[in-house]
C-alpha cells in the first residue's frame, strides 16, 4: 500500500529513536496502543514501496504531539535520521502555541538532560522517564488527556467588568 494509506494516522503521536533503541520503542507504541491511542512508528507502518522519506515528513507535519526517545545510544551517534526528525520536530514547534505541549521527550535509560546530546528545545520542556520502554499508566494517561485537549475547542471567552475578556 502506498503513502496515502498513511495519511489515516493523521494527529497521532509520532515515536522517534535511534534504531539501537527500537525495542523500548515498540514497548512505549504498544503501551499507547493499548490505550486507544494512534501511534506512528515507522516500523510497523511503511510498506514497500512506500516513500519513507516523505512519509516520516508528513507524519511530523501532522502529528499531535512528538516523542523523542533519549538514550544513551542517541549520544553515541552524532549522526542519524532521528536527528532530521528532530530538528523538523522543532521547526514545526516555532508554529505552534507556546502553551499547546507538542515535544514530549522521553529517556529511557540513565541519561541526564545536561548530558544529552539533543536540541536546546528538548530541554525546555519537562522529561519523563520510561525506563527501557516502559510506559506507566500515569504517562499513558497524560498523553491521553494531551490528545484530547488537541481535539478539544478552547473554552469560549466570556466578558468580565467593563467588557474585558476572560478565559
Amino acid at each position: 500500500m502506498g503513502v496515502s494509506r498513511l495519511s489515516a494516522t493523521t494527529g497521532a503521536v509520532f515515536l522517534s529513536y535511534a534504531s539501537e533503541d527500537a525495542d523500548a520503542a515498540r514497548r512505549i507504541c504498544e503501551a499507547l496502543r493499548a490505550a486507544g491511542i494512534e501511534v506512528w512508528l515507522e516500523q510497523s507502518e511503511l510498506r514497500g514501496g512506500d516513500t519513507w522519506d516523505s512519509a516520516i515528513r508528513k507524519q511530523i507535519k501532522t502529528c499531535a504531539l512528538f516523542l523523542p526517545i533519549i538514550s544513551a545510544n542517541v549520544n553515541n551517534r552524532a549522526e542519524g535520521y532521528f536527528r532530521l526528525e528532530w530538528k523538523l520536530a522543532v521547526d514545526r514547534s516555532h508554529l505552534i502555541a507556546a502553551e499547546r505541549p507538542f515535544i514530549l521527550p522521553l529517556v529511557i535509560d540513565g541519561v541526564r538532560g545536561t548530558d544529552a546530546l539533543v536540541p536546546d528545545q528538548f530541554r525546555d520542556v519537562q522529561w519523563t522517564c520510561c525506563p527501557a520502554g516502559r510506559a506507566s499508566p500515569e504517562f499513558v494517561a497524560r498523553v491521553a488527556r494531551l490528545l484530547s485537549s488537541e481535539a478539544s475547542p478552547a473554552p469560549p471567552a466570556s466578558l468580565g467588568p467593563a467588557g474585558e475578556t476572560r478565559h
